[in-house]
């Protein structure tokens, strides 16, 4: 079964995630939603992507939450930056992060928590040096 299914959960939550977009529980939207879970993770398996070792998932969920938290705080004072006109007293810039990361996974998870805080978007990453430029 793995060789023609490769990540069972990845394929299931393909098809619910398309059955979800389509707002719909018809046969047809269904057949197709399992055919690209089926074949989107059979291309997943040609990245040969490295295995996926979840130590402490404890610490995951608190991660999520801070940064919940760290986001409704950005957005609130952002807002209250525009709402009072003060937005052209901030200076815009880069700035390069130094990282001890190497750990692709890690990088990713990392990428979406700039990504998701208002005003920060993650530009570049120079993987010869290990520095983040944000």
């Amino acid at each position: 079964m793995r060789r023609w299914l490769p990540y069972p959960a990845m394929s299931g939550l393909l098809l619910v995630i398309w059955l979800l977009l389509n707002q719909t529980l018809a046969p047809g939207q269904f057949v197709v939603g399992a055919i690209l879970g089926v074949v989107l993770a059979r291309i997943f398996r040609l990245l040969d992507a490295p295995t996926l070792r979840l130590r402490n998932p404890h610490r995951l969920l608190l991660l999520a939450a801070r940064v919940s938290l760290d986001v409704v705080r950005s957005n609130y004072a952002v807002a209250k930056l525009i709402v009072r006109g003060q937005s052209r007293a901030v200076q815009s810039g880069f700035v390069s992060v130094p990282l001890r990361l190497t750990n692709p996974y890690a990088l990713v998870v990392l990428a979406c928590i700039i990504t998701s805080t208002p005003g920060t978007i993650w530009v570049s990453y120079e993987a010869g040096r290990n520095v983040l430029l944000i």
